[in-house]
């Protein structure tokens, strides 16, 4: 059962939150459980890494269309 309050990592602090804690803008999340909420900046650094890769990927096929 996923937890309605949700698990968040809190960027101003650097520590894992459950439920409402600090304002939105400094939290990433919500993640299903805490040990997912510690690796909130893993997670993201992921998911950049992902995104810039697809966004080279667009790039290169619309100079290609050049």
């Amino acid at each position: 059962m996923v937890d309605p309050a949700g698990w968040y990592y809190c960027l101003k602090h650097g520590k894992v939150e459950h439920g409402s804690g600090c304002r939105s803008l400094d939290r990433l999340g919500p993640y299903p459980d805490a040990t997912t909420a510690s690796n909130a900046l893993a997670i993201a650094k992921a998911r950049t890494e992902e995104a810039d890769e697809q966004d080279r990927a667009w790039r290169d096929e619309d100079d290609d269309e050049d």
